[in-house]
């Protein structure tokens, strides 16, 4: 089965097919560094980083480019973010954006998310941004007004493709206060001139001012991928205007196709409302971890599938908890298991279900990620490798190699789910401390100290945690 993905653009699914044989050239807009970020944040960059993570194992190689963006995006009010940040905190807006970009690597870091390859920052590019205004004005679809420069939608034809907005729509339904000087309410800046008291500015055939967030993704996105590339990710509550703009401004400029796939991941929902920072409903990604681990974290989102919305509740994260603690202990005993293991070769029933179980992993996987499915698929094979190691036979080194092979690929390589004793200093704790009451208790009842080992036994038990004693020793799952 080959991959197939949702393509926002053509609102239908798609064969993926890249635009150069075994190479993906991916984008997806990156954060506004001007507080920490969300566990909305954290749903959107999980879900990207798991699509590159399966693009790789597929074979592709992946260049992945994530913006930061640290300068001109703005309120519906017209006020930068950042700049209105820095002025409350009453440090420089760079700073602020330096010290944000930190924290949501750190944050990133923590949820298992790769780096991207390029990490553009919005700042960095501005002379790019300035011929590509200047391109557009060339071309007649972008106005100067006062300093300030404009994109005339009405010149473009095809704006409103992506979103499926029309242009008499976007004229009724303005969210912000109509400026005099656009020619359409529709018509979006390109280049905004600066204030006298605007602190990020910089020089422009215009006079000084600073870009529009539109302006910024598509120079970068191209700068580094070239135009037309493979994939454009990003929140659907970005599709409009952000994306659509984005597609506009490189389409008018070049004449030719901006992206190819358009892929948008669902809203994180807390007790039925959008996540914004704008409605102070939003837990950071701080206070999550604080609360619960990041792989607990990590695959509550990897539970649904990218493109719908995701419920934030206490017992939804608590149950991802539990699931992927089940999928730890078992890794975790075959990984005790492999220590003591006769020689052998892989066991033909061994073989047939791993192989079973990667390939309903990639069905579901090829099915625009379906991230759901594969845990599922996962779980099945958790199943039988349960029953395998606690039954009479003993598992022989290949079999336990092949199977701990097969959780290192999809587990940790494709979902990025790190299990407790890879996941750095500390992290195994909990499982150490199992394994140590279990090896206490093995020495109490080889003492015939029976009434200790019962305990023992019992208090873990009402911690959820099972013992099984067999002939071999004794192993423990979570219920």
């Amino acid at each position: 089965m080959t991959l197939t993905v949702y393509n926002s653009l053509t609102r239908q699914k798609e064969e993926f097919v890249p635009l150069h044989e075994g190479e993906v050239h991916m984008y997806v807009c990156g954060p506004t560094v001007w507080n920490d970020s969300h566990l909305g944040h954290g749903k959107t960059y999980v879900n990207f980083d798991t699509m590159v993570r399966y693009l790789r194992y597929l074979g592709y190689h992946v260049l992945y480019v994530q913006n930061i963006t640290d300068v001109g995006h703005l309120r519906d009010s017209g006020e930068d973010r950042i700049i209105q940040e820095a002025r409350r905190v009453r440090v420089q807006p760079m700073q602020l954006a330096e010290m944000y970009t930190y924290r949501y690597f750190r944050d990133m870091d923590r949820l298992n998310v790769l780096r991207p390859d390029i990490s553009p920052r919005a700042s960095g590019h501005i002379p790019e941004m300035i011929d590509l205004v200047q391109e557009l004005i060339k071309a007649g679809v972008a106005y100067e007004v006062n300093g300030s420069v404009y994109f005339s939608v009405s010149k473009f034809p095809e704006y409103g493709k992506l979103s499926g907005r029309k242009v008499g729509e976007l004229e009724a339904g303005a969210r912000i206060q109509v400026l005099e000087e656009k020619r359409n309410p529709a018509d979006f800046a390109l280049w905004k001139r600066a204030d006298p008291d605007h602190l990020m500015r910089w020089n422009s055939p215009w006079g000084e001012g600073y870009p529009g967030w539109h302006l910024e993704c598509t120079v970068m996105s191209t700068k580094y991928l070239g135009q037309p590339f493979d994939i454009h990710g990003g929140g659907v509550e970005n599709k409009f205007p952000h994306h659509e703009c984005e597609v506009a401004q490189a389409e008018a400029a070049s004449g030719e196709p901006f992206a190819r796939y358009w892929l948008h991941n669902g809203m994180l929902m807390i007790r039925g409302e959008e996540m914004h920072k704008s409605l102070g409903n939003f837990v950071t990604l701080e206070q999550a971890f604080e609360r619960w681990d990041p792989m607990a974290i990590r695959f509550f989102v990897l539970q649904s599938h990218y493109r719908g919305p995701l419920d934030l509740t206490e017992e939804a994260i608590e149950g991802a908890g539990k699931g992927v603690s089940r999928l730890f202990t078992a890794i975790g005993a075959v990984r005790r298991r492999l220590v003591t293991a006769p020689e052998g070769e892989v066991a033909t029933e061994v073989q047939e279900l791993l192989t079973r179980g990667r390939q309903q992993f990639e069905e579901s996987m090829n099915d625009d990620f379906n991230t759901a499915g594969a845990i599922a698929a996962l779980f099945d094979v958790t199943r039988e490798v349960n029953g395998l190691l606690s039954g009479e036979r003993s598992l022989s080194r290949g079999s336990l190699e092949a199977v701990d092979g097969f959780y290192r690929t999809l587990v940790t390589d494709v979902l990025g789910l790190l299990p407790p004793t890879e996941a750095g200093p500390g992290a195994g704790m909990a499982t150490q401390l199992i394994d140590l009451l279990v090896e206490t208790r093995t020495k109490l009842r080889q003492n015939k100290q029976w009434t200790l080992a019962d305990e023992v036994r019992n208090r873990l038990a009402e911690m959820g945690v099972q013992l099984k004693d067999s002939a071999e020793g004794t192993t423990w799952t979570l219920e």
